[in-house]
């Protein structure tokens, strides 16, 4: 009797530190996921401003490398809420910073350099290479 009470402890005892498991990467996915829904709300955003040839465009660096740094930059027109699109980008980076760190995400760690050349083509601003 008393052998399988202690195997009955131990199976619960490694199920215990499944769940903790389970749990943690259900967190890492939730908190992945609602990376990408603030980044595809900050694209569109974006996208919703057309540029023309009195606004023109700008960029934004956008992202947090591991290493530090941004992933890109985003360009966008002029005519935006400059206020809220820097708002929106500070919000992300640092919610994906605190997710590198968390998860002890890495990636390389090469600079990304801020385009040189941006134009607005037929109302989308472009980083003309």
């Amino acid at each position: 009797m008393k052998n399988i009470v202690k195997l009955v402890a131990i199976v619960f005892l490694f199920q215990s530190f499944q769940c903790e498991e389970d749990r943690g990467d259900r967190n890492k996915k939730g908190q992945f996921e609602k990376l990408q829904n603030e980044k595809q709300e900050i694209l569109d955003y974006i996208a919703s401003v057309p540029c023309d040839e009195t606004s023109g465009c700008n960029f934004i660096a956008f992202g947090s490398k591991p290493c530090g740094g941004p992933w890109e930059y985003l360009v966008y027109s002029n005519a935006i809420d400059i206020n809220l699109l820097t708002n929106l980008v500070n919000n992300y980076n640092s919610d994906e910073a605190q997710y590198n760190e968390l998860y002890n995400i890495y990636s390389d760690c090469t600079v990304v350099d801020p385009p040189e050349n941006i134009e607005c083509i037929d109302g989308i601003c472009s980083i003309i290479q």
